[in-house]
């Protein structure tokens, strides 16, 4: 009996491990556990690369959705291939850049973790709408003199970082409030400061390759 209702479990779990090894974006289902500090942009490549194995996705690429500041900017749009990308049940957020920049199928029913469950959004306690990019609306990094990259991921203290929203809602229906990566700027750069608006220190990713 007990034989059976292991293989019975086997069975219906491998669809969803399949689905998950084709997956190509997620909201990473944990922060850093320091704030918006991820030890730089390498450090969050590496925690996306991390939960993806963990979820039989780890034969691709990952790279976080992240853009940094300052004299060699680097934009997070540039950095996640050229699609298409899927969540963890198959379904397409966008075909490629341009659709992802301007109206991607990203939302609370979409928008899952590696391990195929929704975020928290607006209207559940804890919220966790607030999803890491430092990004402005197209992917493209801040310009000089505007930091919006918590010290370009390396700080857990003070500073700000540029979210989105990755249910695509505000306090207000305008297009920040719905903009899954440039809606507002961070109360700093702590855990608590990021949860102080609706945050928990996580991070889109996607597969480059």
């Amino acid at each position: 009996m007990t034989r059976l209702i292991v293989v019975a479990a086997l069975l219906f779990s491998f669809p969803a491990l399949a689905q998950q090894a084709g997956m190509s974006f997620f909201i990473s289902s944990t922060g850093s556990g320091k704030g918006a500090d991820f030890g730089g942009l390498a450090g969050a490549d590496k925690h996306c690369q991390s939960l993806a194995a963990a979820a039989g996705a780890g034969k691709r690429t990952w790279r976080a959705y992240l853009s940094t500041s300052g004299d060699k900017p680097v934009n997070a749009r540039d950095r996640i291939g050229k699609g298409p990308w899927r969540n963890a049940k198959g379904e397409v957020i966008a075909k490629d850049l341009k659709e992802l920049h301007a109206n991607p199928n990203i939302n609370k029913q979409t928008g899952l973790t590696e391990k195929g469950e929704p975020v928290n959004g607006r209207g559940d306690s804890p919220n966790k709408h607030d999803i890491l990019t430092g990004s402005q609306p197209d992917g493209t990094a801040f310009p000089a003199g505007e930091d919006r990259t918590c010290g370009n991921w390396t700080k857990s203290g003070e500073g700000a970082a540029m979210v989105g929203h990755h249910d695509r809602i505000g306090l207000r229906d305008d297009d920040a409030s719905r903009s899954w990566n440039s809606s507002h700027a961070s109360r700093g750069c702590s855990d608590p400061a990021l949860q102080s608006s609706g945050g928990a220190g996580l991070i889109y990713c996607f597969a480059a390759k």
